[in-house]
């Protein structure tokens, strides 16, 4: 039955919020971009977990396969879930993806996720301007059109609300020793556009509000970070708990805003940066230990255990 979880080797199934109707995003259609990996794919699990029909997008339709696998072992109640490949950049990606849930009956909740940060993004002289337009082809206009198409919707299946969530960036907020012109500057612009497009669409009852994440625990950044400790420490030193943060946090945040529980919560920068940019003088002592992400575990997150509800038969 949908929304019921199987437990392997047993005759019934587990309880779970979407079996109970009980999810934060119950009835609600979604889209999140970038949405093979990090932040976009806990995003996914999450959104699932609680209830929503998912749409995920990526531009690597393996790593997408691989990442709407992991969903739905993780969250086999899901009511719906889907994979488009796409490349935001390009609007008529973007239209086609949007319109993909007019036989959902719209969006309701839009994740503009997707962005770059390239190699060979550096300072004001040495960034070459391919990868200046590359970088705000993907990241401001990608966001743009997102944005576009969502609110399209929204007004097309008369939704008397919406909520659309932009990844930007701390970088968009405090300037970083480390240069990385084109991105700083493309974060800056998700911001600036959030804001006005949070005010202008205000009345319909459409939200935006943009996601500012600090540097997170990637395999990305860990990789490129290596064996070199004075280069970790530098990063490290910023944070007061003493630890990056985890996609699985910034997932959580995305979480309240696309649901009805910030339903005053609009054209707001969402830092959530683990208090990194409030920072003079960092505490002492051993870092604080950080949350698994759900895309690292291999049981079922989606099952209610503990509150003594009974399984289905």
């Amino acid at each position: 039955m949908p929304g019921e979880a199987s437990d392997t080797g047993s005759n019934t199934t587990t309880a779970t919020i979407n079996s109970l109707s009980m999810g934060r995003l119950n009835g609600k259609n979604a889209i999140v971009t970038g949405a093979a990996g990090g932040i976009g794919l806990e995003t996914c699990i999450l959104f699932a977990k609680e209830g929503a029909k998912v749409l995920m997008a990526d531009i690597s339709g393996p790593a997408l396969d691989n990442a709407a696998a992991k969903l739905k072992k993780l969250v086999p109640s899901v009511i719906k879930v889907e994979t488009r490949i796409a490349d935001v950049s390009k609007e008529a990606d973007i239209k086609a993806l949007v319109d993909n849930l007019d036989a959902w009956g719209g969006v309701d909740i839009m994740f503009n996720n997707a962005g770059i940060m390239h190699a060979d993004d550096a300072d004001a002289i040495d960034t070459p301007e391919k990868i200046w337009d590359l970088t705000h082809d993907i990241n401001v206009k990608g966001v743009w059109f997102g944005s576009k198409h969502a609110i399209l919707s929204m007004r097309k299946h008369k939704k008397a609300k919406g909520s659309i969530i932009n990844t930007a960036s701390v970088v968009a907020l405090v300037g970083s020793a480390t240069p990385q012109l084109a991105y700083t500057a493309s974060k800056g612009a998700v911001l600036a556009m959030t804001r006005e497009l949070a005010i202008v669409h205000a009345r319909e009852g459409f939200r935006f509000n943009a996601l500012c994440p600090a540097p997170l625990n990637t395999p990305l950044l860990q990789d490129w970070l290596g064996d070199d400790q004075p280069k970790r420490h530098r990063r490290e030193i910023h944070f007061p708990s003493g630890r990056f943060g985890e996609a699985i946090e910034q997932a959580q945040a995305v979480l309240f805003l696309a649901s009805d529980e910030s339903s005053f919560i609009n054209g707001q920068d969402f830092v959530v940066d683990g208090g990194m940019t409030k920072a003079y003088v960092t505490p002492e002592g051993p870092p604080l230990a950080a949350p698994k992400n759900n895309a690292f575990l291999s049981e079922q997150v989606d099952a209610i255990r503990g509150t003594g509800l009974p399984s289905v038969s």
